[in-house]
C-alpha cells in the first residue's frame, strides 16, 4: 500500500538527516546575532523554515501530530511577552535601550557570547516570536487553502 501523504521516502530521509543541523544553525544564528550577522529575526526564520520543511516533507496530518498547531499561538505570545518584559526592565532601570543597563549590570568582554548583556535574551524572544508567527501563517494558509481539484 502506497502512502500518499507527504513526499517520497527519499525526501523524508533527507529531511530527518538535515533536521538537527537546521535546528542547531537557527539556534546558533539567534544566540550569536549580536556578534555576527543574524539575530532574532534571522534565527526565527530559519526555525520556521525547519517547521515548514517538516510540514512539506511529511504531509499535513503527520506534521500536525509532531507540531501541535494550536500551541503555536502560545509560543507567539511568549515571544512578545518576553520581549516586552525585557524592554520594560531596561526602561525601568533608567537605561537608554541597552547601553546603560550593560554598563550597570554586566560589563562583559568584547566578542564573547554574553558581551551584549540583555541583547541575547532579546534575540531569543524575537526568534520565538518570528518563528511561531511565520509557522502559524504557513499552517493557516495550508489548512484553509484551496484544494487542488482533479478534473
Amino acid at each position: 500500500m502506497k502512502n500518499n501523504k507527504g513526499m517520497t521516502e527519499i525526501v523524508k530521509t533527507i529531511t530527518s538527516l538535515v533536521e538537527p543541523a537546521i535546528l542547531l544553525y537557527g539556534i546558533h544564528i539567534t544566540l550569536y546575532g549580536h556578534l555576527t550577522p543574524g539575530g532574532g529575526f534571522a534565527g526565527g526564520m530559519i526555525l520556521a523554515f525547519l517547521f515548514i520543511l517538516l510540514f512539506i516533507a511529511y504531509g499535513k496530518d503527520e506534521a500536525f501530530k509532531k507540531l501541535k498547531f494550536p500551541q503555536e499561538h502560545i509560543f507567539d505570545s511568549i515571544g512578545i511577552i518576553g520581549l516586552l518584559f525585557l524592554l520594560s526592565m531596561i526602561f525601568f532601570a533608567g537605561g537608554h535601550y541597552a547601553l546603560e543597563l550593560i554598563n550597570k549590570v554586566y560589563s562583559g568582554r568584547a566578542y564573547h557570547l554574553f558581551s551584549a548583556g540583555p541583547m541575547m535574551l532579546e534575540n531569543i524572544a524575537i526568534a520565538v516570536k518570528v518563528g511561531a508567527s511565520v509557522f502559524m501563517v504557513f499552517a493557516v494558509l495550508s489548512v484553509f487553502g484551496k484544494e487542488k481539484k482533479n478534473d
